[in-house]
């Protein structure tokens, strides 16, 4: 199977429904080889991660990477243990000040393969409330419905 340098190995899509997105930022991420190998064949979820800033190192909670079914005994791992995020100091100084001064969380949106690395891509985030997401819904559909006539008046069919 051949792939593309940039690949989306999973994405979180239930993120950008429940977060309003404020700023992204890509992470390398320390991963052992059955987990990449899981990664590749897609055996991830991202639905319930998110990734915390303890004694100034970046860490990611919550992914699952279901166990690679070729690795047993010690070339296996752990599905649910917590993974370390490779940020530059000042940007993980600069995500921490931004997150304890407006209460915002780090969530990731997807894992993608670039250039035979996995990186994860974080977005700062603010949750929404039930009222939010019922106005972003109503909004998307009404660009949705301009998008379908503009179109249509362009084909000539109103």
């Amino acid at each position: 199977m051949s792939r593309s340098p940039n690949t989306i190995l999973a994405s979180n899509r239930k993120a950008r429904h429940d977060y309003e997105i404020l700023d992204v930022v890509e992470a390398g991420i320390v991963l052992v080889g059955s987990e990449v190998k899981s990664l590749r064949s897609g055996q991830v979820q991202l639905v319930d991660a998110y990734a915390r800033i303890l004694n100034g190192e970046m860490w990611l909670d919550g992914v699952h990477i279901s166990p690679y079914r070729f690795a047993v005994g010690v070339g296996a791992h752990d599905p649910d243990r917590p993974k370390k995020l490779l940020l530059h100091r000042e940007e993980i100084n600069r995500l921490h000040d931004r997150i304890a001064r407006e209460r915002l969380s780090l969530v990731p949106l997807s894992l993608k393969l670039v250039d035979g690395r996995v990186k994860v891509e974080l977005a700062l985030a603010r949750g929404r409330k039930k009222g939010d997401k019922r106005q972003v819904i109503a909004e998307r559909d009404v660009q949705r419905e301009i998008q379908r006539n503009l179109g249509r008046q362009r084909k000539g069919m109103e």
